[in-house]
């Protein structure tokens, strides 16, 4: 190797500066700024990314940018920038990163920027994840530029929004964050916070207190309840920031890199012993009676393991990734233990926006059908359920992945259409506890034999004959005989109609690949 004159290698004052330039960027706020974030019970940013990502395959993107303090020449201070960037990977397969740091300065930005992480993401086809911990603009930043500015001219949502359009996008918030930090929170595919020490707002408690006069705290404002439960606007909620990393990862495992890929496949796993079994007898005969829908869809996944989203809000519903005999798939299940099954407003919104995440990533829906109709009640019209509804039955006749619809019991009304989409190829099946209609005939018998019923001697008695000759036309079978569902299944047989319905739609999916004429997937 070459050599200066005195020995040393040419370049070795430099190199030696690197090192140290690179040492003083992993020590972030310093000694005491960390300690009070173990203390708030957090992990710093270099942390959180150690834990997400596989071990060694960071590789960081501007890791000397910051402010340097010189006396001449001379570096004597270094303050990092609050944000870490960089690539690495997750079950092997390449992401791009973004952390805020919230040791410096909370985390929040005092002067409009970019940054080149987003056009490495948009090049190279790579999922995105962003941590954040940080608030929005520091109102420093209008003392440093000596001015104010748009904010439509420094629009910094374009480049995310655009990687939404071809890759799975990411947000967990790891900490408070308000102002521009919330909108990235949002603009994800799926999002998740920590309990107890993150909160998102538009604007924090002391903006609502200057503002509005309310005295309210984090949790309240903006805490993980509130957003879980109550918004809807983030999907999962983590019990720490380790397992928000696990649920992210867990997350991408079923998602292809990017629109122009497949879901990635994996081994076969067998479902839980006995399942075929617990599935030929878990719909009571009673018709009234619940089950347990989760129960359910163990039996039929690799594993008997599913990954659920937004499991805390419109609870009537079930949304989750699984995977059966190696093939990412999406679960969409009315769950009769809430609302007997019935979609109300939140759980139509839910249904919609989730059935946009498999339509764009090409994962194959299916959907379990137990659904007495729309919620109905005072409660449910002031919700807007019926709009939103019907936005869930026009994400089903805007699809274009194959689905797969399994009929295990109720399936009434506009609600009912939501489940399939007999406009284009898809595939339903039923169990011969399935059954159909416009309406149940024990809500339909009183409106349409009102005045029978009334001139009856007993008419309670001849309301219980009417519904008892009308039982008989709604066994599933009869609408078997006129065409009405593709096929009567055996519970027992489920997996295996499943698989074959997966293993034909994978193979006509790959001769059609690339992006949708949609924007995206709704935040």
């Amino acid at each position: 190797m070459p050599v200066s004159e005195n020995g040393e290698q040419i370049w070795e004052h430099e190199l030696q500066e690197l090192a140290r330039r690179r040492e003083l960027a992993k020590q972030m706020g310093g000694e005491a700024a960390v300690a009070k974030q173990h203390e708030f019970g957090k992990l710093t940013v270099r942390e959180r990314i150690d834990a997400l990502l596989d071990p060694g395959s960071f590789v960081e993107v501007g890791a000397l940018e910051g402010t340097g303090v010189y006396e001449g020449e001379e570096l004597v201070d270094f303050t990092p920038a609050n944000k870490v960037h960089g690539t690495g990977k997750i079950h092997g397969r390449p992401v791009a990163l973004s952390g805020s740091d919230f040791t410096i300065r909370g985390g929040s930005s005092t002067k409009p920027g970019k940054t080149t992480l987003y056009d490495t993401a948009l090049q190279y086809k790579l999922p995105l994840i962003q941590l954040l911990d940080a608030a929005g603009a520091n109102i420093e930043g209008v003392s440093e530029l000596g001015h104010t500015y748009l904010p439509s001219d420094i629009n910094v949502f374009d480049k995310p929004i655009k990687i939404m359009q071809q890759s799975p996008v990411v947000t967990a918030i790891m900490g408070s964050v308000a102002g521009g930090p919330a909108g990235f929170a949002i603009l994800a595919h799926f999002n998740v916070m920590v309990r107890g020490t993150s909160g998102l707002f538009a604007s924090g408690p002391p903006v609502v207190r200057r503002a509005l006069g309310h005295e309210i705290t984090k949790d309240e404002l903006g805490g993980a309840d509130v957003h879980t439960r109550e918004s809807g606007c983030v999907d999962n909620a983590a019990d720490t920031e380790l397992d928000a990393c696990e649920q992210i990862r867990t997350f991408l495992s079923y998602m292809p890199s990017h629109v122009w890929e497949l879901p990635p496949v994996s081994e076969s796993r067998p479902p839980p012993e006995g399942a075929a079994d617990v599935l030929a007898n878990i719909v009571p005969r009673y018709r009234q009676a619940p089950y347990d829908m989760k129960h359910l869809l163990r039996q039929l996944v690799d594993g008997g393991e599913f990954f659920e989203i937004q499991p805390d809000y419109g609870e009537s519903l079930i949304v989750a990734l699984a995977r059966i005999e190696g093939f990412p798939v999406g679960l969409v299940a009315n769950n009769p233990l809430k609302h007997a099954g019935a979609l109300d407003a939140d759980a139509a919104e839910k249904q919609g926006r989730f059935l946009d995440l498999c339509d764009y990533f090409r994962v194959p829906p299916v959907y379990l059908v137990d659904i007495p109709g729309f919620m109905i009640g005072p409660q449910a019209e002031r919700r807007g359920t019926l709009r939103r509804g019907m936005r869930a039955l026009w994400t089903w006749n805007a699809m274009t992945v194959p689905s797969f619809t399994l009929h295990v019991r109720k399936c009434y009304g506009m609600a009912g259409a939501a489940t399939s989409n007999s406009a284009r190829l898809n595939y339903r099946v039923a169990w011969p506890s399935g059954e159909f209609g416009s309406i149940p005939i024990e809500g339909g018998v009183d409106a349409a034999f009102r005045r029978e019923i009334a001139a009856a001697e007993d008419p309670d008695q001849r309301r219980a004959e009417i519904e008892a000759e009308l039982a008989t036309l709604r066994r599933v079978f009869r609408t078997a005989e006129a065409g009405g569902v593709e096929e009567i299944i055996d519970p027992r047989e489920t997996r295996d109609y499943l698989t074959r319905f997966l293993e034909l739609s994978y193979r006509a999916m790959e001769t059609d690949l690339g992006p949708k004429a949609r924007i995206g997937v709704r935040p």
